[in-house]
């Protein structure tokens, strides 16, 4: 298992997005030297967790618990073939694109270690957005990226340090629930029934993932 890309984003101005300023940081390119890594802060004041890239639209996006996003190789080859179209290191906008590595199959509360200093933890699936619908170019991108349910996974830093292409990547910590990325993204998308079994993974869930589950139990006790 291995990080094959680091991708940065350089803010950009487009005609598809409702950031204020209309500008986005999905365009993410592959970099080659190392670049620091570390906690951003509370989201809404947080942006990326990897210094020099550009999260834009501070609402939706970066903030510790989605500091890193990652997205398998193999997803990406797998899309391609489907849309007819090889699709780059970074075309979903994904700091880290992987190798030997399940990302939409990672527990809630995994613990990667990229490289020898930095540890991420896995803490819930990509929601798309229009955003990201208009960056790929494909039309009904959002149903179909939902419905294939592979969303790759948002990472917290745990560990900072550097990291680069090539680094070995290791499962240093895999939680004994069975709430993986694929089975919270759909819990909070297509099949809410499924939101009760998510609370299993306790904490380490994306807070907001975490209330929304909260709330559904709380709603469907009587």
């Amino acid at each position: 298992m291995k990080l094959l890309s680091l991708n940065i984003g350089r803010p950009r101005a487009v005609p598809y997005t409702d950031q204020p300023e209309g500008v986005t940081g999905i365009d993410k390119r592959p970099v080659d030297g190392p670049v620091r890594v570390a906690a951003p802060g509370p989201k809404g004041v947080g942006a990326s967790g990897l210094a020099g890239d550009a999260v834009c639209d501070l609402r939706h996006h970066g903030g510790n618990d989605q500091a890193v996003y990652a997205v398998a190789r193999e997803d990406l080859d797998g899309w391609g073939r489907e849309l007819g179209r090889p699709l780059a290191s970074g075309a979903f906008g994904e700091n880290l694109t992987t190798q030997g590595l399940d990302v939409s199959g990672a527990r809630i509360g995994e613990r990667w270690r990229v490289g020898s200093e930095v540890v991420l933890e896995v803490t819930c699936g990509r929601i798309p957005c229009r955003t990201f619908q208009e960056h790929v170019g494909e039309q009904r991108w959002v149903k179909r990226f939902t419905q294939k349910g592979a969303p790759g996974a948002y990472l917290r830093v745990i560990e900072p340090g550097e990291i680069r292409a090539g680094d070995p990547i290791e499962v240093v910590h895999r939680p004994d629930h069975e709430v993986t990325v694929a089975l919270a993204f759909r819990a909070e998308t297509t099949e809410r029934t499924l939101l009760p079994r998510v609370l299993a993974a306790g904490d380490a869930l994306h807070p907001e993932l975490l209330e929304m589950a909260e709330k559904y139990v709380a709603r469907h006790s009587d």
